[in-house]
Order: C-alpha cells, then sequence, then structure tokens
C-alpha cells in the first residue's frame, strides 16, 4: 500500500494540482479583498447605503428595546437576519472569480496547439472500399 501511495504522490498532476490549489487559494484571497475592500463600498456609496455594503440586512424578529444597527449586534442578540448585503457581495466575489477563470481557460485553449486535422482518405481507398462492399452485397 505505501508503494501504490508513493507511486501516487510522485505522479506530476498530484503536484499540478497541488500547485493549482495553493495558487487558487492565494487568488481567492486577492478577489476577496477586491470586492470587499474596492467593489463593494464604492457600490455601497452609489446605492446610499454607506461603504459597508456587506453589512445591510433586514430583521426578522423583534429586537424588542435594543437598538440594533449592525449585523454582528444582530447576530449576537439572536435575532434573525436576512443578510442580503453579504450573499450580494459573495456572489459578485463568485462571478468575478468565474470571469477570470473562464478567461484564463479561453487564454490557455488558444495557446495549445490544434489537433491536426485527419489526411483525407486516398482515392484509391475509396474504391477498394465501394469494390468490397458491392462485393458483400
Amino acid at each position: 500500500m505505501w508503494g501504490e501511495f508513493r507511486a501516487f504522490v510522485n505522479r506530476g498532476n498530484v503536484l499540478d494540482l497541488a500547485v493549482g490549489v495553493i495558487i487558487g487559494a492565494a487568488f481567492g484571497k486577492i478577489i476577496t479583498s477586491f470586492t470587499d475592500d474596492i467593489l463593494m463600498p464604492i457600490i455601497g456609496l452609489v446605492t446610499g447605503g454607506g461603504v459597508d455594503f456587506s453589512s445591510h440586512f433586514i430583521l426578522l424578529g423583534d429586537p424588542g428595546t435594543k437598538a440594533i444597527t449592525t449585523l454582528a449586534e444582530a447576530k449576537a442578540a439572536g435575532i434573525g437576519v436576512f443578510a442580503y448585503g453579504s450573499f450580494v457581495t459573495a456572489l459578485i466575489n463568485f462571478l468575478i472569480m468565474a470571469f477570470v477563470i473562464f478567461l484564463i481557460v479561453r487564454w490557455a485553449n488558444k495557446l495549445m496547439p490544434k489537433p491536426e486535422a485527419a489526411a483525407p482518405t486516398p482515392e484509391e481507398i475509396l474504391l477498394l472500399r465501394d469494390i468490397r462492399d458491392s462485393l458483400k452485397k
């Protein structure tokens, strides 16, 4: 079993996958930072809701006498919230990541050599096939 595991780990695909996962995680942090620190504050200012769009929410329960002003306070008080700001932030984060991955795959496909088209079948072979098919009938 140990030999099989060593052979599995030593294959190039596993190492490529490990490198891809590490780079993907770092790239994900960059996209998250771009969304949270640059894009969402701009969207928050444009929509008039303030700089931190991810903290927009609607209370689903009665806060009683407590004055709930932040999402963290609502969650700490155990009041149900509809945290649409966090969801929109995560959705935009996903769309940016998916679009960038699409562009990378598209670029990589353009760089890869195109498979050569099969050479046309010589006329003699086509004629021999016709003769063979006629003889079978």
